[in-house]
């Protein structure tokens, strides 16, 4: 069975092994292909891995032998799934590896926005602490969490552990989702609708995927409905947020502030607006990326691949 890893650079740039994947057929993994090389790359080939390598309808006829698509990832709309499920192509993606990473990263964004720690660290060490008259200087105003309220839209697994830590943080958490399941048992939780969530947040944190009805859902219109004193985290998809929009409302103090780890086109252009934006963290899509949910990723995808080549594939999304 040929294997073929279309951009295998971004889950293992050397620290990890495919000794696992090898196991189960000749492997060739790519540290990145481009949309052009992607046919003749993954030519011949039963399997093919891929993170964010797009496999759209018409690369796809050009793969005959193509069996399974395995997404490096959870979000998985670099597929066209529906025109695999038409050529009998089983998809599958990688749902619970990076939980904590993620939602310890989101907090990670929004603790220096309170705190700005770098800048008082760079402070310190640049002399400005040294020469000041007073023991303690500010540079930026500090914000205090607790008491605070959490809004989380998209509350699966990331929005639910990020809003665990909120609430152990002494947050109240407003959360909305279209399949809200169980309510977690904290005085403060409640359900909402996004508007409301928008509205009576203190942070909102995004952690809904990427789908028609949520594609642009902060805009200069759903911006108006937030305080001007709250802050945006998004670790979610870029494209849940107009870019421009969203800069318009920083720069007009509209919104307090804003922590984003994805934006809608990555690598960003130098043009985009949110890197030059008033108080934006802006970080290269790393809240994944911890060496233990790499980790994680690198089992699950390659027992998704054994249990396909079983008979019993896990973790179908087409």
């Amino acid at each position: 069975m040929r294997i073929v890893v279309l951009d295998g650079y971004a889950l293992n740039p050397g620290d990890l092994s495919w000794d696992g994947l090898a196991r189960l057929g000749e492997v060739r993994v790519f540290d990145r292909t481009p949309a052009a090389e992607v046919a003749a790359r993954a030519a011949d080939a039963a399997v093919v891995l891929t993170n964010k390598t797009p496999l759209g309808a018409d690369t796809l006829r050009q793969l005959p032998d193509l069996k399974y698509i395995g997404v490096l990832a959870t979000g998985f709309d670099v597929v066209d799934t529906g025109a695999a499920r038409e050529r009998g192509i089983v998809v599958t993606n990688v749902p619970i590896y990076g939980t904590a990473s993620v939602a310890q990263f989101a907090f990670a964004l929004l603790l220096e926005l309170c705190h700005h720690v770098g800048l008082h660290a760079a402070a310190a060490r640049t002399g400005e602490w040294t020469r000041n008259p007073d023991w303690s200087f500010r540079k930026s105003p500090l914000v205090e969490l607790a008491g605070k309220t959490m809004g989380i839209i998209g509350f699966g697994r990331i929005g639910r552990q990020t809003a665990r830590i909120a609430d152990a943080m002494g947050m109240a958490v407003a959360a909305s989702d279209p399949r809200q399941g169980d309510a977690p048992p904290w005085p403060g939780f409640r359900w909402a609708g996004v508007e409301q969530v928008l509205r009576d947040s203190d942070v909102v944190s995004l952690h809904a995927p990427l789908l028609p009805g949520t594609r642009g859902i902060v805009n200069a219109h759903s911006l108006r409905w937030m305080k001007s004193t709250a802050f945006l985290i998004n670790t979610s998809r870029g494209p849940l947020v107009l870019d421009r929009d969203l800069a318009d409302a920083l720069n007009a103090g509209g919104i307090a502030g804003a922590g984003l780890d994805v934006l809608s086109v990555e690598p960003p252009a130098e043009s985009n607006p949110l890197l030059s934006a008033r108080n934006c963290l802006v970080t290269p899509h790393i809240a994944w990326a911890t060496r233990e949910a790499r980790s994680r990723l690198m089992d699950l995808a390659v027992g998704n691949v054994a249990a396909w080549a079983a008979g019993g594939p896990r973790n179908v999304i087409a």
